[in-house]
């Protein structure tokens, strides 16, 4: 008997990995593969943008930057963040022979936006260059900008594509060769081209297209693995499952980035000075962002992985669990960040008077109260796993729109007057603000957190002060959370103690292995 699109095939389920022709690995092997990656990854993305700082003047770093944030705006609102659904909908259409046209319609939709997009912005190269850099006068650079977008739309869905497929070798794999690609391209056109923001978008957008390419090979030897339905999705079907769902993607996709770039484009529009000034400062705030935005990313990094373990507490009916748990790891992750920070500003002259060569003093400046936004910014997307396992992720949105209101209003107001440290205030404003609603949103939701987490929050404030004072706070804040429970409760302490027993007893045991290894 025929199947309809909501039934599933004869036999069931089809083994994952031997009807798409491509592996699919286990969670256990998918996060310990994309834990592995990741870290080499970030550490050759940090050598990268730290060489980038040092050969770039702060105009052309700020014309980066700009460039940059452009591209991660753009590439999902031109396809109106259709690979976003395919974590929900590729296995869906997987299993019931249907994904041969899913993958037709969606690449098709996808190509048509994306062409019509890089017209677009090819068409009007002047507008779009007072867009993103405040001068008409980068309409070289847009065309550039264009050409690499069309790459990163189609490197995005792709990346999309297999890891809805569950393949994380391949992802975590493409995502390394991406970054590797990056360094390498940019590193030689900077050397061997010119010594400007047009070689590193090339260099990115020529990543992009090359990793493409090796993913579509590997995607051209799976194709014909993938079955075939006797009888084709309608295409209406497929559209009124997607396209209601791409609306909330789109709509929390949309305000992530724009939190994240808003105060960029205000110093780009707002600032007082030229163009080639406001980019400047641009330039001079990437320079204070390369260290606290690897801090943040690698808290997002943990905060992923603790999520299924939290989930998991949920779904088991231990919700007092999952509070016990997240308050505690709020606070070490708090406090760590802080430490790492103060770590990062005693650094900070060797950094920017020798690495970068003394270029960037304005991003040295603003270094204290940018760690202290990303520190926000790492625990507040930790802290957000609560309201994922409670399923009220549009409550993150709402926050981050609020946050984005304030980081606007206040940037508006302090710019003209302060410039780039005004900036910066209106982002740790944005940041403090949507974590305090996250927690808020989240304590409605059953969180129960205690005054210790409040305390441990504010402690990176410090950071303001200077390292030696923050590193005096740290060790007040660690001789109260021994000495009491104002801090660190009882159960917090014998949690640690635990930990602690456990992992000194497999070091013992891994260093009692080497030596019969080495006998």
């Amino acid at each position: 008997m025929p199947h309809t699109d909501e039934s599933l095939p004869p036999g069931g389920q089809q083994p994952v990995g031997t009807a798409s022709g491509l592996h699919a690995d286990s969670l256990v092997d998918g996060v310990v593969i994309l834990l592995v990656l990741t870290v080499v990854q970030r550490a050759a993305g940090f050598v990268r943008a730290i060489l980038f700082c040092r050969w770039l003047g702060p105009e052309q770093l700020g014309e980066w930057d700009m460039a940059f944030a452009f591209l991660m705006l753009a590439a999902p609102l031109m396809v109106l963040s259709l690979p976003g659904t395919f974590g929900r909908y590729v296995e869906h259409y997987r299993q019931r022979g249907h994904f041969r046209a899913f993958l037709r319609q969606t690449a098709l939709f996808c190509t048509a936006l994306g062409a019509l997009g890089v017209a677009v912005l090819c068409a009007a190269p002047q507008g779009f260059s007072h867009l993103i850099f405040g001068t008409s006068e980068q309409t070289e650079l847009v065309v550039l900008l264009g050409l690499s977008l069309a790459a990163v739309v189609a490197y995005n869905y792709l990346i999309s594509l297999f890891t809805a497929l569950r393949n994380m070798r391949l992802v975590s794999g493409l995502e390394l060769a991406n970054s590797l690609v990056f360094a390498v391209l940019g590193i030689g056109l900077l050397l061997g081209r010119e010594c400007n923001a047009g070689s590193v978008v090339m260099a990115y957008g020529g990543a992009c297209l090359l990793c493409s390419l090796a993913a579509l090979c590997w995607l051209r030897q799976a194709w014909r693995a993938f079955p075939d339905a006797a009888d084709p999705a309608p295409r209406p079907a497929i559209w009124a499952k997607l396209l209601p769902f791409t609306g909330w993607i789109v709509l929390a996709n949309l305000l992530t980035n724009l939190f994240a770039v808003a105060e960029r484009y205000l110093i780009v529009h707002w600032a007082p000075g030229t163009p080639s000034e406001t980019l400047a400062l641009v330039g001079h705030y990437h320079s204070s962002r390369v260290v606290p935005t690897l801090l943040a990313s690698l808290a997002a990094m943990l905060g992923a992985m603790l999520l299924p373990h939290l989930s998991h507490d949920w779904e088991a009916g231990r919700r007092e669990r999952v509070s016990a748990q997240l308050n505690l790891f709020l606070k070490l992750l708090s406090l760590a960040m802080t430490g790492v920070s103060a770590g990062v500003l005693l650094a900070a002259p060797f950094l920017f008077d020798v690495i970068f060569r003394g270029k960037y003093a304005d991003g040295l400046a603003v270094l204290p109260w940018t760690l202290l936004y990303c520190v926000w910014l790492g625990v507040a997307t930790v802290a957000q796993q609560y309201l994922w396992c409670a399923e009220r992720t549009s409550r993150v949105s709402l926050a981050l729109l609020v946050g984005l209101l304030v980081n606007v209003a206040t940037g508006l107001v302090l710019l003209p007057r302060l410039g780039l440290p005004g900036a910066v205030l209106a982002a740790s404003a944005a940041n403090l603000v949507s974590l305090v609603l996250i927690l808020w949103f989240s304590r409605r939701l059953g969180f129960h957190f205690d005054r210790g987490l409040w305390i441990v929050l504010a402690a990176p404030v410090s950071l303001c002060l200077g390292p030696w004072i923050t590193l005096m706070v740290l060790a007040a804040v660690a001789l109260e959370g021994f000495n009491s429970d104002r801090l660190l409760s009882a159960e917090e302490k014998r949690r640690l103690a635990a930990g602690y027993a456990e992992y000194a007893s497999r070091l013992r045991k891994l260093r009692w292995v080497q030596s019969v290894v080495g006998e």
